[in-house]
């Protein structure tokens, strides 16, 4: 999994970008995560809980988009689409975007993970 941390030089805030696949985790750390640092402990607690003990999974639902924490992977996913609503798209943008699979969901390996909420822990915090 490929990405990068920068700092809007507009607007001043964090920014995380990440490869195809694993691009809706960008935007969940900017909205979810931020630079809330009791946010960020409280996702690591989660992954701690779910590998030490006999949790499942962990839910955390957030006001844009949700994370699943299992012992083997997490998944991302944008609210609307666990609503099961349809993302409606404009006519005349539907033949733009015709062969393009719009992302609302990513997965990554819980160690990944642990890893990418780590590095923004300390870019975050410069």
């Amino acid at each position: 999994m490929e990405y990068e941390y920068i700092n809007d030089p507009i607007t001043g805030l964090a920014k995380a970008t990440f490869s195809l696949e694993h691009e809706i985790i960008g935007p969940w750390l900017e909205v979810e995560v931020g630079k809330n640092t009791e946010k960020l402990t409280s996702i690591l607690t989660a992954i701690d809980q779910v590998e030490s003990t006999t949790n499942q999974e962990i839910i955390i639902s957030g006001h844009e988009y949700t994370a699943t924490v299992s012992r083997d992977d997490v998944i991302i996913e944008v609210n609307a689409s666990m609503n099961g609503a349809d993302i409606a798209i404009p006519e005349e943008l539907a033949e733009d975007i015709d062969g393009c699979e719009l992302n609302t969901s990513a997965s990554c390996g819980i160690d990944d993970f642990r890893l990418v909420l780590l590095s923004w822990a300390r870019f975050i915090s410069k």
